[in-house]
């Protein structure tokens, strides 16, 4: 079997983040992202929340009632309606940096994004390591977006990595490394 080295990058919860970088002031506050519904008022559903937002319960798919609900006693909580125009010229800009690094590039949504860098690293979990810290370090130098990242054999694996040390984390799963992993 021909050995494979997959990157997943993952933004950090992406669309709050953007509104972080266009306003700095709502890094210290719970920063929730609507998706309002037709209806008006507070009918629809959340599409992101920042982390400190996240430490209340709000989460993706959540009703915008019942997330003001979880942060009424936080009363510099920021509800924002999506703006998905900045956050594709904020993606844009970031898969521009990334697709740069890849052998082959696949774009998965506005946030994320799979790399095989076999060729480039011609195999080599050390070099795709460094590969994805000049990732992190390009795209956060360019947008000021973080990201993790997820270095493994397979696409599936690499997905998973990505997540286990958010934000802005770097996980790296060899070959030998991959049952250990499953198991934690």
């Amino acid at each position: 079997m021909i050995e494979r080295i997959v990157l997943h990058i993952d933004f950090d919860y992406f669309y709050a983040q953007c509104e972080e970088i266009r306003n700095p002031s709502l890094k210290t506050k719970p920063v929730v992202v609507c998706m309002f519904s037709d209806r008006g008022g507070d009918s629809g559903a959340i599409a992101t929340a920042n982390y400190t937002a996240r430490k209340f319960g709000v989460k993706s798919g959540l009703p915008i009632r019942l997330a003001k609900q979880k942060l009424k006693e936080r009363t510099d909580s920021v509800f924002l309606p999506a703006d998905f125009e900045f956050y594709s010229d904020m993606s844009e800009r970031s898969m521009k940096i990334i697709k740069e690094f890849a052998d082959i590039f696949e774009y998965v949504g506005r946030d994320e994004a799979y790399l095989d860098v076999s060729e480039k690293t011609e195999c080599d979990f050390i070099r795709a390591s460094h590969i994805a810290q000049q990732i992190k370090n390009l795209v956060r130098e360019n947008t000021q977006l973080t990201c993790s990242v997820g270095v493994s054999p397979n696409k599936l694996l690499s997905k998973i990595a990505s997540d286990y040390k958010k934000p802005d984390g770097l996980t790296v799963i060899t070959p030998d490394k991959i049952s250990a992993f499953i198991q934690t």
